[in-house]
């Protein structure tokens, strides 16, 4: 009674400010939460599906991974050439080095005979030890094998430890060496599993650190064989296998949404999303999942700043209205009550419902139009933080749309592309400035191409096109890289080779060429320009550069020829 005496005893104008008021402040909290709630289940969504495309980026770049190391023993073990003298040769020796030096990662490579008695091998490790019972020779007598990951045994005590401190851990790579139909021997790559912690610490981003997001991967039966910095064995002996509560993405399907909060083995609650690692060939069929997580506080800390942003927008536009609302004057309760029954719709959320524009004073005409303007402004901070979603959400399109561009080969010829070239060259010159070794290529350009495609159309131009790839390929060593640059030119990087053996190369790959008969176009010829590298200061696009001068002097000169470089 005491409560109701006191309001009494205020003027029209306070008891209206006050009731008002009280309306205007719940209205703008119940509206500030439902938008801020909305925004919030968005960011959310967003930020699972960022998780989400973090670890299927990362399966991407694992399984590629594994298939080339696996194309690696293949194109290794059939060197014919090689192993038909000897599997102990130098020419053997000398090529499993080569390999390594290109591929530090590969700790071990080696030969064993149909015996499983190792013969030849990088840095003589293991020589004349038997391995006819470890699984990579014994599957590698039948075809190509991939192994899981596994503890190191005969070489742990051989190589030095690991920068992390931990067990030295493999995938074995292997494929049969035969000669004719007779299988001679297996060759067998360590792969050291260091190689797995670069290619997750590509992808996580550079503000990890502050996100927490973490990269995992659990075996076929949710072992778990990788966890970020150094912590594989800590969290093994605490029983961390791959969480049942997660929904694995099989990549199959389009939905991408999911990623799950999850309480893990440390009783922390984290956003996670898990895909599963889809093998590029049958021999790199691992069964790999890959998880990605981020603590759930950081996870949803932008979607909980913007529930409170919205908060603070409604409760103040809600003190605006207050002191509007303090001018009314009398005779204002029709169109209170219009006001009120307006607002109550708009709380609803019924179509079309807004705050009308009263006529009946000045100060209720300006009470009515600053509620319609709180309004419209509220309607638009949704609209632009559904707009900002939108364009978040494009952003990680484009983002994942450049990954795949990255790809590193050319889809028609199946040679490496320019991308691809670039990352080879870069590791060949770094090799012959350590090793003072020479290095040459060749560049090789299709005469009077654009001739074909306007006679005989594209198709016919895109067969000469795959014809040149495959003419570099069998005319080339293993070892060489062979990469097609853009339309019809392409380009071989040829290790250990001086300037006139590039050029005795270059003269067999254009007579090959032209002695070639097309069904549909006749005779096709190349022109090509050598160059190789000068100099320790010498760089790839230097040399790529003189070959190009000297490929345009060989067409300058007639075609059908090789040029070097001046």
């Amino acid at each position: 009674m005491m409560l109701i005496t006191r309001f009494s005893d205020h003027s029209l104008r306070m008891q209206i400010a006050l009731v008002f008021g009280t309306l205007v402040v719940t209205l703008s909290v119940l509206l500030s939460l439902g938008f801020g709630e909305l925004l919030k289940h968005r960011i959310q969504r967003d930020a699972g599906s960022s998780l989400q495309v973090v670890a299927e980026n990362a399966g991407k770049l694992l399984s590629l991974g594994l298939m080339q190391r696996s194309l690696e023993a293949e194109v290794m073990a059939s060197a014919e050439v090689v192993w038909s003298k000897g599997l102990d040769s130098a020419e053997a020796q000398h090529m499993l080095a080569r390999s390594q030096a290109m591929q530090p990662t590969n700790l071990w490579i080696g030969v064993a005979d149909a015996q499983g008695v190792v013969r030849n091998a990088t840095r003589g490790l293991l020589v004349g030890q038997s391995v006819a019972q470890r699984p990579w020779f014994q599957h590698g007598l039948e075809g190509v094998h991939v192994g899981d990951v596994h503890p190191a045994k005969l070489l742990e005590s051989l190589l030095p430890p690991t920068a992390t401190g931990e067990p030295h851990r493999f995938v074995d790579f292997a494929a049969p060496i035969r000669i004719g139909p007779t299988t001679v021997g297996v060759l067998g790559i360590h792969g050291s599993w260091q190689w797995t912690r670069e290619v997750l610490e590509s992808l996580t981003p550079a503000s990890s650190d502050e996100s927490a997001l973490e990269l995992f991967i659990f075996d076929r039966e949710g072992q778990l064989i990788f966890a970020p910095g150094g912590q594989t064995e800590v969290m093994r002996s605490a029983g961390q296998r791959l969480p049942e509560d997660i929904s694995v993405n099989n990549n199959r399907d389009g939905d991408r949404t999911q990623t799950t909060v999850v309480r893990w083995r440390d009783g922390k609650r984290y956003l996670t999303a898990a895909t599963q690692l889809q093998p590029r060939n049958a021999a790199s069929d691992l069964g790999w999942r890959i998880v990605a997580r981020q603590p759930v506080e950081l996870a949803f800390a932008e979607a909980d700043n913007t529930v409170q942003l919205a908060l603070v927008i409604g409760l103040t536009a809600a003190l605006l209205a207050s002191a509007l609302a303090w001018l009314a004057a009398r005779r204002l309760s029709v169109d209170l009550y219009a006001l009120a029954d307006a607002a109550s719709a708009v709380e609803a959320g019924l179509p079309g419902s807004d705050i009308p524009t009263m006529q009946s004073s000045r100060e209720v005409q300006q009470l009515s139009q600053s509620l319609g303007r709180m309004t419209h402004r509220l309607l638009a901070a949704r609209e632009a933080m559904e707009e900002k979603v939108r364009l978040r959400t494009l952003e990680l399109e484009a983002a994942n749309r450049a990954l795949d561009l990255q790809a590193r080969t050319d889809a028609l010829t199946g040679l490496l592309n320019r991308r691809g070239f670039e990352t080879q060259m870069a590791f060949a010159v770094a090799l012959a400035r350590r090793s003072s070794r020479p290095l040459s290529l060749i560049t090789v350009d299709v005469d009077h191409f654009k001739r074909v495609n306007d006679t005989y159309g594209h198709e016919a131009g895109d067969e000469v096109l795959r014809r040149l790839a495959r003419t570099l390929e069998s005319r080339l060593r293993g070892s060489d890289v062979v990469a097609r640059l853009g339309g019809e030119e392409f380009v071989a990087l040829l290790p250990d080779t001086d300037l006139d053996g590039a050029q005795s190369i270059a003269q067999a790959l254009v007579t090959a060429m032209a002695e070639q008969q097309n069904p549909v176009v006749g005779t096709i010829t190349v022109s090509a320009g050598v160059a190789t590298m000068r100099s320790a200061d010498d760089n790839g696009a230097a040399m790529l550069r003189r070959g190009d001068a000297a490929l345009y002097e060989a067409k300058g000169q007639g075609r059908n020829r090789v040029c070097v470089e001046a």
